[in-house]
């Protein structure tokens, strides 16, 4: 479904419902908020409408959509603001100076390029940080069976863990240590709470600790 909406009323009602609301709807770009971006003939000025203007930004950004220029009128407005206050205070610097012509097609070529820069940038794969740990996972005694202690800790299942090699390390007194390897990705598993997993066979594990850790 296709419609255009009256830019100035359009623009003065999005910028309010913008002010709470990041998207048309939900939580996440939307084809409504494409229904809504296609339905405005010119694109918001943030001066004067700021709220609708950083949703209209990051809509064309995020969806690879052509920006189009801000509108005539919201820019004249926004310099007649800006006017209205320098000759409030007589010893401001006009810095909307009435004398400098703005090449519209420059400027519209410029936000295109801009948009396809940052929707560029915004699609670049971004790199996964990944650590590898060497774990110690200590036995109560010699006689805790090390073969389940070891498919215990290996059925512990992460978003973001991948279970390695591992061996049985002596300690003394017929004791062995199980010292298992795994990958993890930092911004989703947390050493604490993995370490607080393994523990939880507490039949079998008396202590973790991590041997070593090395970033990839």
């Amino acid at each position: 479904m296709s419609f255009t909406l009256e830019t100035k009323l359009a623009f003065q009602v999005l910028d309010g419902f913008f002010e709470s609301f990041s998207y048309v709807k939900g939580n996440e770009a939307s084809e409504a908020d494409k229904e809504v971006f296609d339905a405005l003939t010119e694109g918001p000025c943030p001066t004067a409408y700021p709220h609708v203007a950083r949703w209209y930004n990051h809509i064309a950004i995020v969806k690879g959509y052509t920006i189009k220029a801000a509108v005539e009128g919201a820019v004249a407005a926004a310099a007649s603001e800006a006017t209205i206050a320098a000759e409030e205070d007589e010893d401001d610097i006009d810095l909307f100076g009435s004398d400098e012509e703005v090449d519209e097609e420059a400027e519209k070529i410029k936000a295109q390029r801009l948009a396809e820069y940052q929707a560029k940038k915004a699609n670049k794969p971004k790199t996964i940080a990944k650590t590898t740990v060497t774990l110690d996972v200590k036995p109560w005694d010699d006689e805790t069976s090390m073969e389940e202690l070891t498919n215990n800790v290996k059925s512990i299942e992460m978003d973001g863990l991948i279970w390695g090699g591992h061996q049985l390390v002596a300690i003394g007194f017929g004791i062995k240590k199980l010292q298992i390897n795994c990958v993890v990705e930092d911004d989703k598993v947390s050493l604490d709470d993995l370490s607080d997993k393994i523990t939880e066979f507490e039949d079998y594990v008396q202590s973790v600790d991590v041997a070593a850790m090395q970033k990839i």
